[in-house]
């Protein structure tokens, strides 16, 4: 309350002073109560109180409320300022009329007519009060009480400018809360008009009314657009010295022309009057010609602001999309952006020119700038700004530079971050049929995007490549060919298996005829797959084996001995189940011109529009220009000749919690001799463990390891290896499990239990996937765990896994890595900022943890250092003066808050000991991240 201070109300900066040095939160409730029952008082007794003194106890009561404690009376004394003919004690009035009184309180007839009274009055600085009252609480009963009073305040000539400027800006947020409160007909005109006032005050806060009026009733305020071209060329055409007072940084009005850019746009076209059209075009090329000028300031607001008006200028070039000159002009400008240093700009200039690739007029001279934008794709260190560059890409992909772009992205597909990974995957699934004039190109891509990033392909992406295969004979053998070298590959995706036992299922006798490619090699192939599978995928693999002993009558007994396996007949999965017994007894009973006709080849697909692209549409909303590729339906859910259900409509897949594509639930290992198991999955915290065999064993492992990286195998011994792979975005997470089963007989009875009870669950939600009760000899399967932070915590959930092994009961428990820094999310800070906040973090004890504590290992500064940075806080490097100490910053995020958090290790080699201070905005954070990280040394 720095304002009040200087009025002299010495008790009320003894109160906030009181507060401010509170040891405690009970100590601050007890100074509270004491200020209210000495407030109260002095409201209650006989002594009559003075203007003064209303307003010192009304600032306490305000403050006191802004803390966070109810405030019950003190209301009436508050409306008694609103009569005050003193500015500071009728503003305390408004002020806490504003922030503290309900619209059903018995006393808002008393402040309407308080206000009704100032809004008559001569002297504009109360008026101004009652206006910025009327806005603040801007409710519906304002806009009835004086609907009618404003507008004339609005466009009376005896107004001042500083009146109407409020009033116009009050006018607005009435409007936003009641539509019907802008009176029509004349006063249209009037409103108007005020587009050509001398104030530019005045004309400004009036643009931002009538975009609003526009955007509701466009007909009504068609008007405006003229006035609104010719205050804009006054505008760019006057010096910096004609609007002094309205100059920022040698830009004249550079708000007031962002304002009256925006408000022409909307309008299509924006002036249909050929001179006003043609007046508008000066002050756009007057704009872009200003652009290309030498700066007249080297100080970034010059800049921010020249650039401010020209970026609002480029979107009405556009709207518009008339003038080739202009497009084609904006493009040139924004491509100069592209190489600034400035990352903001060079985020502005992806984003506009994405929209100018759409245009005709300026497509050919977006696509001059491809190189650097695939450069932005690849070394761009904002996330933010890679994926403009690619959606840029996406933009201004046409069939000259088709493939270059779609291998462009290909080949930074392995590196992207994940939060782009699976909208690229579809970008690039698009670009690769609406362009295709090969298409055995297009399966060439479809493949490799499986291959490169299976785990975000999605289903529209495997299903569609399917169709297309299925509808062009020309590239059926090809497929076959393509798919049969790829399920070859050491470690091969799920949907690579998906899409090869598809298509080789179908026309695995086009490529038959090479004995490297033989039927049963074919065969043997997928069936290796097999175990390593989700239910979904092992369906439609048997759906695939009754093919084969169509197509391939010399294999049907190895396909029977399949469907014979218990795994199969008796499997705990009733689909599997069901497939098994039918396929078994149709490939027994059936002729073979039965089963050829049953079995016969999938019909061609009829067209229908792309769901991949509704599924991008659904990701970028507004985003995504029309695509006129005719894609073709999914497949019809199975009968016996339609293969299998796996591949129907597909519009209904839905987001994870980190909006990337789920990974099936489970996945190929990296097919070692052993068949065993996570590919590279980092250093192994727990050693082989020996304990195995005995009844009812129960290991607990608990990974501190974790708490600086993400991936890794939790727990390993002779039975069973359990990895984990994680991210985390924000207050989101999401676990990968892998369990594989390192013996020669099956895990029975495998069931993975949650250990979390529910008050621990209100400060960190974890959700778990259930799995199959049964682990195949040498087989993985993955397990999906979603968590969300709620609040602070510090215990991670455990979980169990039990498992019969040769009638042996065999539990592992197991600390899931899930603690408290996972949820940081780095912060860049200068020295001056850090140091900054480190001091006001360090005045209150509260907010900080210490702890000093002997190596428990050599010092290594570059192991450290890593360590810092897997912690999940941003490494700030060049602050401290000591470059042995590492100094840090981050925000961990909850679900209802975000907590700062800085912390500082200083190592000191001599003594083989370590100083870590932590300090954030929240005590429990700091101790528990200090504990954290000094685990770790």
């Amino acid at each position: 309350m720095p304002a009040v201070r200087g009025d002299g109300m010495r008790g009320l900066a003894v109160f906030i002073s009181d507060i401010r040095n509170c040891k405690s939160k009970e100590a601050e409730i007890k100074r509270i109560n004491k200020e209210l029952a000495n407030i109260r008082s002095k409201f209650k007794g006989d002594k009559t109180l003075d203007g003064y003194q209303k307003k010192k106890y009304v600032c306490k009561l305000l403050f006191i409320f802004l803390l966070g404690h109810d405030i019950d009376f003190g209301h009436m004394e508050a409306v008694n300022l609103l009569s005050s003919n003193k500015y500071s004690e009728k503003q305390i009035g408004y002020l806490f009329i504003s922030v503290l009184v309900n619209t059903n309180s018995e006393l808002i007839k008393l402040i309407i007519q308080s206000i009704k009274n100032d809004l008559a009055s001569r002297n504009p600085i109360h008026v101004n009060l009652a206006l910025q009252c009327i806005a603040n609480i801007g409710s519906r009963e304002m806009a009835e009480a004086f609907g009618n009073d404003i507008p004339k305040l609005l466009v009376s000539g005896d107004t001042m400018d500083v009146v109407k400027q409020s009033a116009a800006l009050c006018l607005l947020r009435l409007f936003r809360t009641s539509q019907d409160i802008i009176p029509g007909g004349e006063w249209t005109s009037r409103i108007i008009h005020l587009l050509n006032d001398q104030h530019m005050g005045v004309v400004t806060a009036a643009t931002s009314l009538i975009d609003a009026l526009v955007k509701k009733n466009p007909e009504e305020y068609k008007g405006c657009v003229s006035l609104a071209v010719s205050r804009l060329s006054r505008i760019v055409t006057a010096s910096y010295t004609d609007l002094q007072d309205y100059t920022y940084y040698f830009v004249p009005a550079p708000w007031l022309s962002v304002k009256l850019l925006r408000l022409l746009q909307n309008y299509t076209p924006p002036a249909e009057d050929p001179g006003v059209r043609g007046r508008l075009n000066e002050c756009l090329e007057t704009i872009l010609n200003k652009a290309q000028e030498p700066p007249k300031s080297k100080k970034v607001q010059h800049s921010n602001a020249k650039n401010a008006v020209l970026f609002e200028a480029i979107s009405l070039i556009i709207h518009n999309d008339s003038e080739a000159n202009l497009l084609v002009r904006a493009c040139n400008q924004l491509g100069q952006f592209l190489s600034n240093r400035e990352t903001n700009l060079r985020y502005l200039a992806l984003e506009s020119m994405c929209h100018l690739a759409t245009s005709e007029f300026s497509h050919e001279a977006v696509k001059k700038h491809q190189e650097v934008v695939i450069l932005s794709m690849k070394m761009e260190k904002d996330v933010s700004v890679r994926q403009q560059a690619v959606d840029l890409l996406y933009a201004m992909c046409d069939k000259s530079n088709a493939e270059e772009i779609v291998q462009e992205m290909l080949n930074y597909l392995e590196t992207a971050d994940y939060s782009i990974r699976e909208e690229m995957v579809l970008k690039v699934a698009i670009l690769a049929e609406k362009y295709a004039t090969d298409y055995t190109w297009y399966v060439d891509v479809i493949l490799n995007l499986i291959r490169i990033a299976g785990d975000y392909v999605s289903e529209e992406v495997w299903y569609r490549v399917i169709q297309i295969v299925i509808n062009r004979d020309e590239v059926q053998g090809y497929a076959a060919k393509t798919v049969f070298e790829a399920l070859q590959a050491p470690a091969c995706h799920e949907n690579m298996v998906k899409v090869g036992g598809y298509i080789l299922g179908e026309f695995g006798n086009l490529i038959a005829g090479d004995q490297r490619s033989s039927p049963a090699v074919q065969f043997q192939l997928l069936h290796s797959k097999y175990h390593l599978c989700s239910p979904m995928t092992r369906a439609l693999l048997l759906s695939t084996y009754i093919k084969f002993i169509n197509l391939f009558p010399e294999i049907r007994t190895q396909v029977q001995e399949v469907f014979k396996q218990d795994s199969n007949l008796r499997s705990a999965d009733a689909e599997l189940q069901q497939r098994a017994s039918e396929y078994l007894q149709l490939s027994i009973i059936a002729s073979s011109d039965v089963l050829a006709t049953v079995l016969e080849e999938m019909p061609a697909f009829p067209e229908r529009e792309s769901s991949i692209l509704a599924v991008l549409k659904k990701k970028k909303p507004g985003r995504v220009p029309e695509n006129d590729v005719k894609e073709n339906k999914s497949p019809t859910p199975i009968t016996a000749s339609n293969h299998t259900n796996e591949i129907n409509a597909s519009n209904t897949s839905q987001a994870d919690l980190l909006g990337l594509s789920t990974p099936p639930t489970s996945q190929p290992n990296n097919s070692s001799n052993t068949g065993v198991l996570l590919d590279v999955l980092g250093d192994i915290y727990s050693k082989p463990n020996n304990n195995v065999g005995n009844q009812n064993s129960s290991l607990v492992v608990d990974p501190k390891k974790f708490v600086c990286k993400n991936n890794g195998v939790l727990f390993e011994n002779e039975l069973i290896q359990i990895g984990v792979k994680s991210e985390f975005r924000q207050n989101l997470g999401r676990l990968g499990l892998f369990y594989g089963n390192k013996t020669t007989t099956s895990l029975q009875n495998f069931v993975p239990t949650l250990l979390w009870s529910e008050e621990q669950a209100a400060k960190l939600s974890v959700q778990m996937k259930s799995v199959e009760p049964t682990l195949e000899a040498g087989a993985q399967i993955q397990q999906m765990i979603n968590a969300e932070c709620i609040d602070d915590y510090t215990d991670a959930p455990n979980i169990v896994v039990s498992f019969v092994y040769n009638a042996v009961l065999q539990k592992i428990t197991i600390k899931l890595p899930l603690t408290l820094n996972k949820f940081f999310e780095p912060t860049e800070m200068n020295g001056e900022s850090f140091f900054a906040r480190w001091k006001n973090l360090g005045n209150a004890n509260q907010q900080r943890s210490q702890k000093i504590f002997k190596a428990s290992q050599p010092m290594d500064l570059q192991a450290s250092r890593q360590k810092m940075i897997g912690f999940g806080m941003q490494l700030l490097d060049g602050i401290d003066p000591n470059p042995d100490n590492f100094v840090c910053a981050g925000i961990i995020h909850m679900r209802s808050q975000q907590v700062g958090c800085l912390l500082r290790l200083e190592p000191n080699k001599n003594a083989q000991m370590y100083r870590l201070t932590v300090r954030s905005s929240k005590e429990p954070v700091s101790v528990e991240i200090c504990e954290l990280l000094a685990e770790q040394f």
